[in-house]
């Protein structure tokens, strides 16, 4: 009896990390990020000689400069947090907003043991179109050939690029959460860790990880501004919402086929350019073009709010963003896609707070609640407000800044969600 029931529990276990016929396959992004516009970078300084000094131990860390300069003849070893499983995966790069084209001398993916090491045996080079390197025109997203490891729920994954030649400016992600290590020079790609590396807390030329699915997997994006991006929770801990949200849906039984990919971006408006493009100019390479969405939720709109302070000019209505809002529904309905209106957290005490401004958060979240406009609503201001003075933030959720949440209520926003929502017919 019992040898009739072990192959059937094996086939039970490999299920669970997305074992499927390959004919009956469908590419799910189980992570992805945003790309935020380039910036014009300064020269590179010229190399220079080798020190005879100690090195100092530990990882270096250093500034924007390196996005500035771009990479040369260096690996950068990139650290990710899958959402669903998969046994089958590939990568998406992109050079968004490059200028020229890239050249990948090597890819690689593993598992991640810790910092910039990966476990013994889970390394994977990758290919695209059959061969080790690719070149990343401007504007193109290009996809890696697939490759067979087991990845189980809420893992973090590895991925290492070598950039043989100069790069320029990269078209990057400012906020990963995870340390970003860079080595000094050479294809490290393949090697168990990366010694004594530069580190950032930024993504570079990597849009996505995808994984093999079957039917009835799908995908939420969550899309908007620095709230969403996980600006101000702890570095290597995995605390923004929607990651958070991500192992909620993996814990569940009837949700734990459904990914998630974090697409904000800190800064970023509703109606105008910020620190990335616009939401409405973003909507189809961050939002449709991401293999198995289903979902999508929308909360930005604070930082098109408070614009006026700094810049007059740029002040909006709450009628400008709800009609931004609108468009963004009647476009996500045309591709299937389903849209959760967020409410606009607490912000006074913030540096760029007014009165007026937040009339306009009032009415735009009285409207995202009532107007039926959307296909679902998650209250996130009643999850973060404060009872004793409701513009601002909870104090034990407010870091400092009155506008970011911190670990504690990046964890009451997760929360907040009704899992239901994913599984209504």
């Amino acid at each position: 009896m019992t040898l009739r029931w072990i192959p059937v529990l094996v086939l039970a276990q490999l299920g669970s990390f997305g074992l499927i016929a390959k004919d009956q396959e469908r590419w799910v992004a189980t992570w992805a990020t945003a790309q935020n516009l380039v910036r014009v970078a300064p020269a590179r300084p010229p190399a220079t000689p080798p020190s005879t000094a100690a090195e100092p131990s530990g990882p270096a860390t250093t500034t924007q400069a390196v996005d500035a300069r771009g990479l040369s003849n260096q690996t950068v070893r990139m650290i990710v947090r899958t959402s669903i499983a998969g046994t089958r995966l590939r990568i998406r790069l992109t050079n968004a907003f490059g200028g020229t084209p890239v050249v990948v001398g090597a890819a690689h993916l593993a598992i991640r043991a810790k910092e910039s090491a990966i476990v013994p045996g889970s390394d994977r080079s990758l290919s695209f179109n059959g061969k080790p390197g690719c070149t990343v025109f401007p504007g193109v997203v290009l996809f890696s050939d697939p490759v067979e490891l087991s990845v189980p729920p809420v893992t973090e994954v590895a991925v290492s690029l070598y950039f043989p030649g100069e790069t320029g400016p990269p078209t990057a992600h400012a906020t990963a959460l995870h340390n970003t290590y860079i080595s000094k020079e050479g294809d490290l790609t393949a090697q168990a860790e990366i010694p004594e590396p530069v580190t950032t807390q930024s993504y570079y030329w990597l849009a996505g990880v995808d994984v093999a699915a079957g039917a009835g997997a799908a995908v939420l994006v969550t899309f908007g501004d620095s709230i969403t991006d996980g600006a101000r929770s702890t570095n290597e801990t995995n605390h923004s919402w929607p990651t958070l949200l991500a192992a909620r849906l993996a814990a569940n039984k009837q949700t734990a086929h459904i990914g998630v990919a974090n697409l904000g971006i800190g800064g970023n408006r509703v109606l105008r350019d910020g620190s990335g493009a616009s939401a409405l100019a973003r909507l189809d390479r961050d939002v449709f073009s991401q293999p198995g969405v289903k979902w999508v939720t929308l909360m930005e709109g604070i930082n098109d709010i408070g614009r006026e302070a700094s810049v007059p000019a740029e002040a909006v209505t709450a009628e400008e963003i709800i009609g931004a809002y609108k468009q963004f529904i009647e476009q996500a309905h045309a591709h299937g896609v389903q849209v959760i209106g967020c409410t606009l957290t607490p912000y006074e005490g913030a540096g760029y707070s007014r009165e007026n401004g937040e009339a306009i958060r009032v009415a735009l979240n009285s409207w995202i609640r009532t107007s039926g406009a959307f296909d679902a609503v998650v209250d996130f201001e009643a999850a973060t407000r404060d009872p004793a003075n409701p513009k601002r933030l909870r104090p034990e959720f407010d870091p400092g800044d009155h506008l970011h949440p911190n670990n504690a209520g990046y964890e009451a926003m997760a929360n907040a969600i009704d899992l239901t929502i994913f599984t209504r017919k």
